[in-house]
């Protein structure tokens, strides 16, 4: 017999595919229902608005790179490695938020998930760049940022693996 918690994650999983592979506002309720072998009102009851689907996927994201950032790392470098980790651990995720929640910053209202995402991306900034950064280190940062970003969000068919090595190559250059 089928548990109702055993349908959420159902729907989770496949909204998690669906969403990496097709972006967030590409793929609708029925989409996430036709995948898991439900009626779009089956999936609308347990996740309606399709906001909720966002919220829950991005919860354990969030509660880790909050952690992330509390954590007094030794060096820049340790923090690199833990930062490249949790990109390709949550590049589904990052795909989400990058693509459909980011915006502008002027146009994004106080207290909104876009700017949640805002003050992680710049509290990550902070902890790469340092207290004091020079212009060279202010934009190798930025480039960083860019880069873990990007190259985890359009590898999605690459192992996690794969993706991990590339990226620590690319960040230890920096």
């Amino acid at each position: 017999m089928t548990t109702a918690d055993d349908t959420r994650t159902r729907i989770l999983a496949a909204a998690r595919e669906l969403f990496a592979e097709r972006g967030y506002a590409a793929t609708s309720l029925a989409d996430i229902a036709a995948a898991v072998g439900l009626t779009k009102t089956a999936v609308a009851y347990h996740f309606h608005p399709k906001d909720r689907l966002a919220t829950e996927l991005l919860s354990p994201a969030a509660g880790d790179m909050l952690a992330l950032l509390d954590t007094p790392y030794a060096s820049r470098e340790e923090f690199v490695e833990a930062l490249v980790g949790f990109a390709v651990r949550y590049r589904s995720v990052i795909r989400l938020f990058m693509e459909d929640l980011a915006a502008d910053d002027a146009t994004t209202a106080p207290g909104s998930e876009r700017d949640t995402i805002r003050t992680f991306r710049d509290e990550i900034y902070a902890k790469l760049a340092g207290d004091d950064p020079t212009p060279e280190t202010r934009l190798k940062s930025w480039a960083l940022l860019g880069a873990l970003q990007w190259g985890a969000v359009t590898t999605m068919d690459l192992p996690e693996e794969q993706v991990r090595a590339a990226l620590l190559e690319v960040a230890r250059a920096y």
